[in-house]
């Protein structure tokens, strides 16, 4: 697969601007109390059991507000860049290489209050409404590298839902506590996908290991926007499913 380079430009986005080119942009910039980094130090000493824990770790990440570049490495597929963007406003945008047509196609999801878009990332950029604010993505076009920034923090919230939750080793390239986590029920759809997360006390995602893939922390914050623009203009077409193409039946 072709390496491309990105660039998400989070305030003023134009259809013919690509994203991604997080380990040079994500790296610059002042960035405000509200938006710092993440500790390289030990974790606080705590005695709160796992699960307060990471409840205490997912309410900070719900505060947080920045724009920050990770990797995110696969089985099978070359390492892809994710540049997430938390406005001001709460407004969001994830930026994913090779996040649709099977890793052959760069999109970004964005979550507005009138709903929620996938946007090509090319020269001709378009955005698709897939889903109403707050409401769970269509499987098929959903590449998820999205969630543990957005949906799956009110999950680590929420103590009524019942997850399994235990301290777990450093994960490579990670800091702050990482947390092993799973559904503690049987469920057709589980909240969340199971895996380890790694999260700064102030909230900062540093790494997170899921069966889809390995996000590691690339760079520091830097100033989020005061909301996310769409890199484009919304169309009524369809969206591109995360599945790669039906391969071409042979001639003959």
């Amino acid at each position: 697969m072709r390496t491309r380079d990105l660039r998400a430009v989070p305030a003023t986005v134009t259809a013919g601007t690509a994203a991604l080119a997080l380990l040079t942009a994500c790296g610059t910039g002042s960035v405000p109390a509200s938006a710092t980094g993440a500790s390289s130090g030990p974790p606080a000493t705590t005695t709160a059991e796992p699960r307060a824990q990471l409840a205490s770790r997912g309410a900070a990440a719900k505060d947080r507000r920045y724009v920050l570049g990770y990797t995110l490495a696969a089985p099978n597929k070359p390492l892809r860049s994710v540049l997430v963007t938390i406005a001001v406003d709460g407004t969001w945008r994830v930026d994913i290489q090779g996040g649709a047509l099977g890793g052959a196609a760069d999109v970004s999801i964005a979550g507005r209050p009138e709903g929620q878009y996938q946007c090509t990332l090319n020269t001709a950029s378009v955005c698709v409404r897939i889903a109403a604010a707050g409401k769970k993505l269509p499987p098929a076009v959903d590449p998820r590298a999205q969630s543990p920034f957005t949906s799956w923090l009110d999950v680590l919230v929420d103590r009524q839902v019942p997850l399994s939750v235990a301290l777990a080793p450093q994960l490579p390239g990670s800091s702050g506590t990482c947390f092993a986590v799973d559904s503690a029920v049987t469920a057709v759809q589980p909240p969340i996908d199971p895996g380890v997360f790694c999260y700064a006390d102030d909230g900062t995602l540093t790494a997170a290991k899921l069966p889809w893939g390995t996000l590691t922390m690339a760079g520091q914050p830097s100033n989020p926007p005061p909301t996310v623009v769409l890199p484009g203009p919304v169309s009524n077409g369809a969206p591109l499913p995360t599945a790669p193409p039906p391969s071409a039946s042979p001639s003959r």
